[in-house]
């Protein structure tokens, strides 16, 4: 097994030579040790994955040493050898953490078997750890791109509220990123090995939210043929997210309410209450105190939700960002789409940033995904740019955004980008003739 590797822990020289030559005819990569002071050195300074170790050495016990590698080495799993079968060492070496426990000379045939059913076990343990990594990682402060000091502050305040129970509140309007932040303190919580569930409170209506939220028994409406989880249900050990809580249903309001106070809840069509440990996250783009003055949201809901506000800033208000994450969704989308796009040009920039954002960081997403389809060369241009930032754009330009040519020359710009350069094709749809086509060209400079 390659890249698999043994530590042989014994003091008989004849018989780790028979066992090395064994073991690693199977393809393993194998460690010598003779006494368990030497051994624990080796697994110090070298990547082991089993240890297959003597119960009786000079310096110890191999029982106890498996106490010790366990506790220092989790990841490492340990088989036992004796001379002398004994019940009480066998269940002792088991309850230590040992994988196998064997007899010498009886379960010689037994080894490259055990071995590689302990590999299997140390290799998925391997997948396990290396796939809550990268869940980690996906939930993480660092996919929070920014430098102004609007975006440093809501960050700093979600780490700090990220370790606690508390309840958080996102403020913050449309595409701003308020999912992303919820994302991120849950990765940071001591709930990040649980479950992360999320739901658009807008999404549906009164009957189906609280169906998709609380869950609900067989039979208590038309269409529920069986008992269904509900999202908070779901979400037990770990964290729920409700975007847009503005737009729930004052009765449904006071169900999660009950959910906060009392960690219970009772399920559509239910008797009993179901307990719950989770924590909950909300988000909104309307202004909640308002909500509560004109009588459209509960005030305890909204006091007990306010725990700890954070409010998120608008991409207007933090333009000098835009470079950094115009960069990173062009390096992201030119994986997804296999484009070679490398680079952004000044003036992309600066039409990026004449821009209001009224979709913020979504809005921004979604143009450089779009720019990047339509890019030819390896430099994001503003010819790749919509119409419409094509033209509010060009503050800094000779002509004006609103004059009658610097319109028409973005417009055929933008026909000659669809037909990728196709003049012919261009003219059918400007419904003008190929040869007043090429004098616009010429006379726009659009050097096509």
């Amino acid at each position: 097994m390659a890249n698999s590797t043994v530590l042989l822990v014994d003091d008989e020289e004849k018989l780790r030579a028979l066992l090395k030559r064994i073991i690693s005819l199977e393809g393993f990569s194998i460690f010598e040790a003779s006494n368990l002071k030497a051994a624990g050195k080796i697994l110090e300074k070298e990547p082991v994955d089993i240890v297959l170790c003597d119960v009786k050495l000079p310096d110890g016990n191999g029982v106890d040493f498996t106490q010790y590698v366990k506790s220092k080495f989790p990841a490492v799993e340990v088989v036992l050898m004796t001379a002398y079968g004994n019940i009480a060492d066998g269940v002792q070496a088991m309850k230590n953490g040992a994988f196998d426990y064997i007899i010498k000379g009886d379960d010689n045939d037994k080894i490259i078997p055990l071995l590689k059913k302990s590999m299997e076990k140390v290799q998925l343990e391997k997948r396990v750890e290396h796939l809550e990594k990268q869940v980690s990682k996906k939930y993480s402060f660092d996919n929070i791109l920014g430098e102004s000091s609007l975006i440093k502050e809501a960050i700093a305040m979600a780490k700090k509220v990220a370790p606690t129970d508390a309840t958080v509140l996102l403020l913050g309007e449309t595409g701003t990123g308020k999912e992303v932040f919820a994302q991120a303190i849950h990765g940071e919580s001591k709930r990040a090995t649980k479950p992360f569930m999320a739901l658009n409170c807008s999404a549906f209506s009164k009957e189906l939210l609280e169906s998709e939220i609380f869950g609900h028994k067989a039979g208590a409406f038309t269409g529920a043929t069986k008992d269904k989880k509900g999202l908070i249900e779901e979400a037990d050990g770990g964290t729920l997210f409700l975007d847009e809580i503005g737009e729930m249903h004052v009765d449904l309001q006071a169900k999660l309410l009950r959910v906060l106070e009392t960690n219970d809840f009772i399920k559509v069509g239910d008797t009993k209450s179901t307990r719950v440990n989770v924590r909950i996250i909300a988000a909104t783009n309307r202004n909640l105190q308002l909500e509560v003055n004109e009588g459209k949201f509960r005030e305890d809901l909204y006091y007990r939700l306010n725990v700890f506000a954070i409010q998120l800033p608008a991409l207007r208000d933090r333009k000098k960002d835009i470079p950094m994450l115009a960069d990173h969704f062009m390096k992201q989308f030119s994986r997804k789409t296999n484009q070679r796009v490398e680079s952004i040009s000044k003036d992309f920039i600066e039409h990026l940033q004449q821009h209001d954002w009224k979709g913020n960081i979504r809005e921004l997403k979604n143009i450089m995904e779009r720019a990047v389809i339509l890019a030819d060369g390896q430099e994001l241009t503003t010819d790749n740019l919509p119409f419409e930032l094509q033209v509010t754009g060009r503050k800094s330009s000779t002509l004006s955004a609103f004059d009658l040519a610097s319109v028409e020359k973005l417009h055929i710009q933008r026909v000659l980008n669809h037909t990728k350069g196709n003049k012919t094709e261009a003219a059918k749809l400007l419904n003008i003739g190929l040869t007043t086509l090429y004098r616009k060209i010429e006379e726009y400079g659009l050097g096509q």
